[in-house]
């Protein structure tokens, strides 16, 4: 791997000089992490106010991001609403849900998007925008998260881009309208205020800056941060990217929550120059159920180029400057890009699947830089009912897994795709919700081995103390997070049901809608682990020994992966461990995979499979 050197600054002249930029830049960062703030201390719900399920960002006059996350897609939004740039006035926030609307900029219904242009002077110098993960917005199931949904209108209530506030004042009947459609309507009102509480201190902010430095000052840095990050972009392609070389990796999701798959993901990459390319081409189609993914394309632009940024050039911010070095093709009709009105509730799971199959192929392309497979998905978990008091309640809470290996360092335990999310306390569960959480924890042994050891996924065992209902979404249940370079693969995830007065684990599926459960009752949530990088014989027996104590790893596995042998009390036989190790080294006939996918049957016998055990769980479903 190339040593790295110092990116140049951008492509194109610009009069701002460095530290007037510099300051301009990190000024916008912290307006975008106080716009995070500002949101996650006014919201109520806990998916935004504990799990901070929420994402901001900063746009130049042209609805360009110069700094946030996700990308933006303001051109679109402005394309589908009844208003012009020209209508736009002071104080004015557009509000939209539909994700087929904007693009896929959000990708399912509860994920509200307000869009806040900002004036200096009279003049249009840029946009403020923030969505949130609302608690609820209508739907075949609390949380509208519906895993049986058949299409978008059984997921809840769309919102076309409309302005919810008008010259600062606050359309109350949009607001009413909207709230009504919901099962949770003053703490979704609460949200929606605080979002657009978030979307108002960054216009304030850049309206500072603009006042500080000048609107034309202000307007030129933001050209300026665009072309830097271009530039740095294409020097990170040029760097670390074989030209005219193409790489192809494919990986597959469980299934849809209808009992169809697996669902394949199939990508290839090349560089061609300066610009890279990625073709989504042979990709399986839409499916019935909700796990299609409206993938925006200036979105994975973005995803593609913050792999480069955060692995190489972490300083770099990233923003929409380099998208016109990227192209991208998404068949339409596929479940990348699935047709108006497929299902899109459990959107995560082929989005997470989507950047193991991008990770795996820059493993490929870029010598010495590899990446394992991950736990799959971000687990969406609702418990909804009426207590014992008589009053209704609902919770939802986001899981997390094993994130994959890298290079020189082992993946993160029970950690979320998203760096910037939280665990919900479990204080705050208990207080607030008829449950008790008696155990929260690493899985042991779910993690794949390796020189870098995957991360560990996480175990949860939920009592309910009033009946209701639960519905949730995972995956990597029948698939498994892979290990590359003689790395091993991480664990597949398992859910389990125990009835009160019984010992019973009932096996449940990683997709399901509206179980029953009873004041008694358990759930035991696990999710997969992160697949392993490089040997396992190469691993510092030192940190095998450093797992087992914690917990993380068996003895057993200790000695069975990794070759190391451990005395009575726990600490590493180095003469044993060396034995062993030699032994197991001269017993190999061939080189390590690089890819190990674990105990995968053929696809059509695990179709099968899937089919066969859906069928199975709605019959004993049917029965509760």
């Amino acid at each position: 791997m190339a040593a790295p050197r110092e990116l140049p600054d951008y492509v194109h002249e610009h009069k701002i000089d460095k530290i007037t930029l510099d300051i301009i830049e990190n000024a916008l960062a912290n307006i975008r992490f106080e716009m995070d703030r500002v949101l996650v201390t006014t919201a109520v719900s806990p998916v935004i106010r504990e799990q901070a399920d929420e994402f901001p960002l900063i746009a130049d006059r042209k609805g360009r991001m110069v700094i946030g996350q996700f990308g933006s897609a303001i051109d679109v939004i402005l394309k589908n609403s009844p208003y012009e740039i020209s209508d736009l006035r002071e104080g004015d926030v557009i509000a939209t849900n539909d994700p087929y609307m904007m693009e896929g900029s959000t990708s399912h219904l509860p994920d509200l998007l307000l869009l806040r242009p900002i004036f200096h002077g009279g003049e249009l110098v840029g946009y403020s925008s923030q969505w949130g993960n609302l608690m609820d917005v209508g739907g075949t199931t609390a949380g509208s998260i519906p895993v049986e949904a058949r299409s978008i209108y059984e997921e809840g209530v769309r919102m076309p881009p409309v302005k919810l506030y008008s010259e600062g004042k606050l359309n109350e009947e949009v607001l009413y309208m909207f709230c009504h459609n919901t099962r949770m309507p003053k703490q979704v009102e609460a949200d929606v205020k605080a979002i657009a509480a978030g979307t108002a201190v960054g216009a304030a902010r850049v309206k500072e800056l603009c006042d500080r430095f000048g609107r034309e000052t202000y307007l030129e840095a933001c050209d300026a941060l665009l072309d830097r990050t271009r530039s740095g972009v294409i020097e990170l392609i040029r760097r670390y990217l074989p030209d005219g070389q193409r790489f192809t990796f494919e990986d597959f999701t469980d299934d849809d929550g209808l009992g169809n798959g697996p669902i394949k993901l199939r990508l290839t990459m090349w560089r061609d120059g300066d610009s890279l390319n990625f073709d989504w081409t042979g990709t399986e189609e839409q499916v019935p159920g909700p796990v299609n993914f409206y993938l925006n394309p200036e979105m994975f632009k973005m995803f593609a180029g913050v792999f480069l940024i955060m692995a190489f050039a972490p300083t770099l911010v990233f923003n929409d400057g380099y998208y016109d070095v990227i192209s991208v093709h998404l068949p339409e009709g596929s479940v990348l890009r699935p047709r108006f009105p497929a299902p899109l509730s459990n959107r995560l799971v082929i989005m997470a699947r989507h950047f193991d199959v991008l990770q795996a192929l820059f493993s490929k392309a870029i010598d010495g830089f590899s990446v394992s497979g991950s736990y799959g998905t971000s687990p969406n978990f609702v418990y909804a009912g009426t207590d014992q008091e008589g009053r209704s309640f609902q919770t939802m809470e986001i899981l997390y897994g094993g994130i994959p290996a890298r290079p020189g360092g082992d993946g993160l335990d029970g950690h979320s795709w998203w760096p910037e999310f939280f665990a919900v306390p479990t204080e705050y569960l208990e207080k607030y919700y008829p449950l008790r959480v008696e155990s929260y924890a690493a899985r042991p042994d779910s993690c794949g081995a390796g020189k870098w050891r995957g991360g560990c996924g996480i175990s949860k065992t939920y009592t309910f103390l009033a009946d209701g209902h639960i519905t949730y979404q995972d995956d990597r249940a029948y698939t498994y997070p892979y290990g590359v370079d003689g790395g091993r693969h991480g664990e597949s995830s398992r859910k389990f049901l125990v009835r009160k007065g019984t010992e019973e684990r009932i096996p449940l599926l990683s997709k399901v809608q509206n179980v029953p459960v009873y004041v008694g009752d358990q759930l035991i949530f696990e999710t997969a682990g992160g697949g392993g990088l490089g040997d396992p014989m190469e691993r510092d027996p030192g940190k095998v020994e450093a797992d087992v104590r914690r917990g993380l790893v068996s003895a057993e596995k200790a000695l069975a992966e990794y070759g190391v042998v451990l005395e009575a009390a726990g600490s590493v036989d180095a003469a044993g461990t060396e034995k062993e190790r030699a032994r197991r080294l001269s017993a190999r006939t061939g080189p390590l995979d690089q890819f190990d996918y674990g105990p995968l049957p053929p696809i059509d016998e695990l179709r099968e499979t899937i089919a066969r055990t859906r069928r199975e769980f709605n019959e004993w479903l049917s029965e509760q």
